[in-house]
């Protein structure tokens, strides 16, 4: 508008006089552009300098008000004692802070008092931390008081925190006991009362927990911890499957209870006497003194022979007699052995039945039943066998090997016997000496039971045993 006025003056006068106006006009719209339009800032940085932005339009300052914002904020920095040879320079309202602070915070602080004071168009933070190792470890035991007071002022909470999760504890010991007590004689296995109790017990200690950390105000963690539970049994279970089937697998065995410690067992081809079920495997004791593991899915899935369920087996032998001897005679003298044998029981009666008509022998096999709790079922076979082979022997029957093939190198000489001759006894075949007729040899030791022996020899460290679940 100003401009416009001039013009209008001017445009009255002579045409000289309208050419010199123009001149001035031109003259005085430079002037006001030099002297209004500020420095650009970023004439003033260098590289790394830090500079603060204008935060409301750029008035005109005069240059007397420069000297004043100059020494006031030196003074002030001066005054505080965080800085050394601070310096403040002032032109056209940018400012320039020069000199060393001791922390980088004190460094920040300066800028922005120098972006508060009145009459600042911008700032540039030409100021360098000073690297002082005693201001260093003085703010290292700053910080160390800090955190002490904090653990001071928070120690209430945490005593609060230990006695809460202590008589979670306890409450949770209790209902287990109680859980233990009620299912008792409603649950007979061990390992299944167990996860009965826990799944009574765990639930109230999460709970003692939640608590502690809403009164630490921690609602989002204890929410996600409720929340995160069965999400990581869920991730555990499959990542631990073998271990997860496993431990299944030892609760429906401990709940069926197939067999009990001390039990002789045959299972996944192994033959020994059950030593521990775990959560993990069933250890064996083999009848060569060796303990077996086999994992509990593997016998839940297999087939389970149990020897010891019932005190009396059956067991079977075969003999093979010549084509020409009475198979009548010959069973009628087997059946004689075996009932009279003390570990062969009368009920069931024992059998001498005719197996199979072999390529050189008749083939007898008997069957009879023993007390296999208190005799040994291969001891008690190799006395059958003997004292059946002492009988047909003594009575002339002859058990021929297999076929096989025998050279006559001057021939085969023929002897004629009488029509009504009687058939000569076997040589060899005299009466049987006391030892032969025993019911056990010296060799056989005795008949009794050799698990019995095993079972007192199995009184050692079982490997990886822990909690036993079977019954005894």
């Amino acid at each position: 508008m100003k401009l416009l006025a001039v013009a209008r003056r001017t445009g009255d006068g002579s045409n000289e006089k309208n050419s010199s106006g123009w001149w001035r006009v031109l003259l005085i719209a430079l002037l006001m552009i030099v002297v209004v339009a500020p420095v650009p800032a970023q004439d003033l940085l260098s590289v790394g300098e830090e500079a603060g932005a204008p935060r409301q339009p750029i008035p005109a300052v005069p240059e007397e008000d420069d000297a004043t914002i100059a020494d006031r904020l030196q003074r002030i920095m001066e005054s505080t004692g965080w800085f050394t040879s601070p310096s403040a320079t002032v032109s056209q309202g940018v400012v320039v802070l020069n000199g060393w602070a001791d922390t980088i915070e004190h460094r920040r602080w300066a800028g922005t008092l120098a972006e508060n004071t009145e009459g600042t168009v911008a700032v540039v933070n030409r100021m360098e931390v000073d690297a002082d190792i005693g201001a260093t470890f003085g703010r290292a035991g700053a910080e160390i008081v800090r955190l002490s007071r904090q653990a001071l002022q928070t120690l209430p909470l945490v005593v609060l925190a230990i006695s809460i999760i202590a008589a979670a504890w306890l409450v949770a010991k209790l209902v287990a006991m109680a859980a233990r007590r009620f299912f008792a004689r409603r649950i007979p296995s061990p390992l299944l009362l167990s996860v009965v109790a826990r799944a009574f017990s765990i639930p109230v200690f999460l709970l003692g927990i939640y608590f502690v950390l809403q009164v630490a105000g921690l609602t989002r963690l204890a929410l996600t911890v409720l929340g995160g539970t069965g999400l990581l049994g869920i991730v555990l279970g499959f990542a631990f499957r073998d271990i997860a089937e496993n431990f299944l697998a030892s609760l429906l065995l401990s709940a069926r209870n197939p067999f009990r410690g001390g039990d002789l067992i045959e299972v996944a081809g192994h033959t020994g006497i059950v030593q521990n079920l775990n959560t993990r495997s069933t250890v064996l004791l083999t009848l060569d003194g060796n303990h077996v593991q086999i994992p509990n899915a593997t016998v839940y899935k297999s087939t389970i022979k149990n020897y010891s369920t019932s005190r009396s087996r059956r067991a079977d032998f075969t003999v093979g007699i010549a084509y020409d001897a009475s198979a009548a005679k010959a069973q009628t003298l087997i059946a004689g052995v075996l009932q009279q044998h003390p570990a062969v029981l009368d009920d069931p009666e024992p059998l001498v039945l005719v197996e199979q008509l072999g390529a050189a022998t008749v083939d007898l096999r008997a069957f009879y039943w023993f007390d296999s709790a208190t005799y040994s079922p291969d001891k008690t076979n190799s006395a059958l066998l003997r004292q059946t082979k002492n009988v047909l022997t003594s009575a002339g029957i002859e058990m021929p090997d297999t076929a096989r093939e025998v050279v006559f190198p001057k021939g085969v000489p023929l002897v004629q016997l009488p029509e009504h001759a009687e058939p000569q006894p076997v040589k060899g075949s005299g009466p049987a000496s006391s030892d032969e007729a025993s019911d056990a040899t010296t060799g056989e030791g005795g008949l009794r039971n050799e698990t019995s022996g095993i079972r007192e020899q199995a009184n050692t460290t079982v490997p990886e045993a822990g909690q036993n679940l079977l019954k005894e």
